[in-house]
Formats: C-alpha cells, structure tokens, sequence
C-alpha cells in the first residue's frame, strides 16, 4: 500500500524521497513537512552541521491546491553544505581526476559502514559508502514519516516520542502522560520529560564532548487513536509488531526495539506480563473493552488493541570519535587511528524523530491495508463503518 525510497548522499546536492499509496484528497502542504524536518534538527549534543543546515521540503509532484492526487509524492531538500563540498562529490569525473579526490577515507570507523562497505563495493574510498550509510539520509525519511503523520491525523491518530534514557542516565516516565507528547517534549533540549534527569544528562553530554567521546540511548515513542484490528495474526510478514521492529532497526544506529514491556517479560510470570481485560462503555476504538494495564504495548498477536501503541528504540553511541579508535588504513594496510568526521556527541532525541516518523510510515500502511480506498473519504467511509461495527460488538 505505501511504499517509500529515497535518494542522496549526507553532502550531495539534495535528498530525494518518492512515497507511494497516498490516496487522494489528504490535505498537504510544505509547512507540514517543514516541521517535522526542524524537530529532527534540534536536541543538545548534536554537531556543527545542524547550524548549517536549515531543511525545508520541496514538493515536486502528488500535490495540487494543497492536496495529495493519489500519484507519487516527490520531495527534495537541498543540502546547504553542497557548495563546500562540489569538488570532492562531484558526480562528473574531472580530467585529470586524482586516484583519491579530497577528504579521501582510507581510516574506516569501528562501528560504522565504513569498511564493510568498501569491500563489499570493492572502494578504495571510503567516502563512497560513508555519504550514503550517513543519517543524513533520515531526512529523507522524516518527510515521507510527515506526510504518513498528516494522513493519520485525518483519523484522530497522534504518534509522540520522549527520551527515557541517555549514557547510563535514566529520564522517569510520568505517572500520567501528557495529552500531547510532542509538546511537551520538544520543549526540553533533550525531549525528555524528567527536567531533573535532563540536567544530569546535559552535564555528561558536556564531559563527554571534552573526552572526545559519544553517548547512545533509549527513545519511547507512543500512538495514540488507533483502532483495534490493524495487522494480521495469520502471516508472519503482516504481524505489525514485526513491520515496526523492521523499520526501527533499519534506522542508523539503532540496535534494538521493544514493544510494552519489551525484555522485561521474559523475567516475569504470565500473571505479572498479560493484561486483563474488562468491560469499558464508550471506547469504540477498542470495541467497547480495555486492558486494565497496557504491558504489552497496544499489540497482541501482531494486531492493534486500541490501546496507546508504545515502541522503544535503543540507539547505539555515534562511531565518529573525536579522539578516534584504532583502525587499519585499508591504502597501506599499516595500523592507523580512525578517521574523525564532523560529528554529533549524541543524536538520541533526533532519532526519536526519525523513529516517530517511521512509525507513521508503518501506520499508514497497516491503516489502508485494512481500510483501502483511494481517496481520503473512501477510507473514511470503511473507517467508519467498521469501527461503528466493532463497537456495536459489546455495546451496552
């Protein structure tokens, strides 16, 4: 149903996203991609680029008079930085043009794609996997998450993030959560909800950077409006939780994702992990019951409860160190330092961000696989329709 790629490298001219399956008749414009670009943007620790780049989404195609057509979406952002690099990315070759253009990376980076790249490509130049392995790319993929996030809301569905977790630093939860995440957290620096663990984690993002070192994290990101039935138990490709655990994974860095509880279920009993269930007058997301607690995140069997869906993403520390790990210069094959390329301390509540936006991505998807349509008031109709029915299921 939707379908996304997207195209550029971290200092080339532009990113390109093309997304697919839109229906018809959302309502769209620039500024809604534009914000989500900017949030990606913000969070205390991250590096020089974010002051050059201010990233703003050009709609090429899909979109007319402020609404989707049904056809491909293209978007392209421009990368500011492109003027400073033209003559080490160039795609025409120069004549003569050098064996090894300017900023050549024969140092590869422990924990990036840097050498696994070059091999498997068989470069001599780092640089030709490092630009595109970049999470510059998110970009790309915020915007696709933007319009997906503008398509959900036409139905009620907010998708929030807020950081729980930094260097050894641990944000609490709060007992109620606000109505609103977003708002609430893009008001801190580090989008936590804890003011008192963000100065903890402020201090060490600050000793950290004098250590030449990077910190990674935990992310908690939260969909609120969904309708019971989304996904499927009858295929292992169309269980949602394992969609979502794919998309989480495939943004850079991430090194793991738990819905609910997540691990915390393996150490306990059956009694103490599965959510009872009662009857509940007026929730016709949820077909008029709910789950007196929400352990196992909003999902079970690979399909949505109508509960709050809540996913945590773990992120490991950046592999740019500013005082680098040891390496093997793959040009002279001697032991060497690795290469240090501008960089972040930290990019957790950026990824936070990112990870909102693929799960809207996902969403929207798993939405028009159960609803169809293509226009926006053809889905809503069949929305309609089968939640009025699912409600009528228990209904007093």
């Amino acid at each position: 149903m939707i379908r996304f790629t997207t195209a550029g490298e971290s200092h080339g001219q532009a990113l390109v996203c093309v997304l697919e399956g839109m229906p018809a008749g959302v309502p769209l414009v620039a500024a809604d991609v534009d914000t989500q670009l900017a949030r990606r943007q913000q969070g205390y620790g991250r590096g020089r680029r974010m002051q050059i780049e201010t990233d703003q989404a050009e709609l090429l195609s899909g979109v007319r008079a402020g609404e989707t057509l049904g056809s491909p979406i293209a978007m392209l952002v421009r990368n500011r930085d492109w003027k400073n690099w033209q003559e080490i990315m160039d795609p025409a070759p120069r004549d003569p043009d050098p064996q090894l253009r300017k900023r050549a990376v024969t140092r590869p980076r422990p924990g990036h794609a840097d050498l696994t790249g070059i091999l498997k490509y068989d470069r001599d130049d780092a640089r030709d996997i490092l630009e595109r392995a970049s999470a510059r790319e998110t970009t790309a993929r915020v915007a696709a998450g933007a319009v997906c996030r503008t398509f959900l809301g036409q139905f009620g569905v907010r998708v929030g993030s807020h950081l729980v977790h930094l260097g050894g630093v641990d944000a609490a939860r709060p007992e109620r959560m606000p109505d609103d995440i977003n708002a609430a957290a893009d008001t801190s620096q580090l989008r936590t909800l804890d003011a008192d663990a963000e100065q903890r984690m402020v201090t060490l993002i600050d000793r950290t950077k004098r250590e030449g070192n990077t910190l990674g994290g935990i992310c908690e990101v939260v969909a609120d409006g969904l309708p019971v039935g989304l996904g499927s138990h009858v295929s292992w490709d169309r269980k949602l939780d394992g969609r979502i655990g794919a998309a989480m994974m495939s943004i850079p860095a991430v090194k793991g994702v738990e819905i609910g509880i997540g691990f915390e279920a393996a150490r306990l009993t059956g009694a103490e992990v599965h959510d009872e269930i009662e009857r509940a007058a007026g929730r016709p997301l949820a077909g008029n019951v709910r789950r007196r607690t929400n352990r196992a995140g909003g999902l079970e069997g690979g399909i949505t409860t109508g509960e709050p869906l809540v996913v945590r993403v773990g992120m490991k520390p950046i592999s740019t160190l500013m005082r680098p790990l040891q390496t093997v210069d793959v040009a002279t094959g001697a032991a060497a330092q690795a290469v240090a390329e501008r960089s972040d301390v930290t990019a957790v509540p950026a990824m936070g961000v990112i990870a909102e936006a693929m799960l809207c991505i996902v969403l929207a998807d798993a939405f028009l696989e159960k609803f169809g349509g293509d226009a926006l008031a053809e889905v809503r109709r069949n929305y309609d329709g089968y939640v009025s029915h699912v409600a009528a299921r228990l209904a007093d």
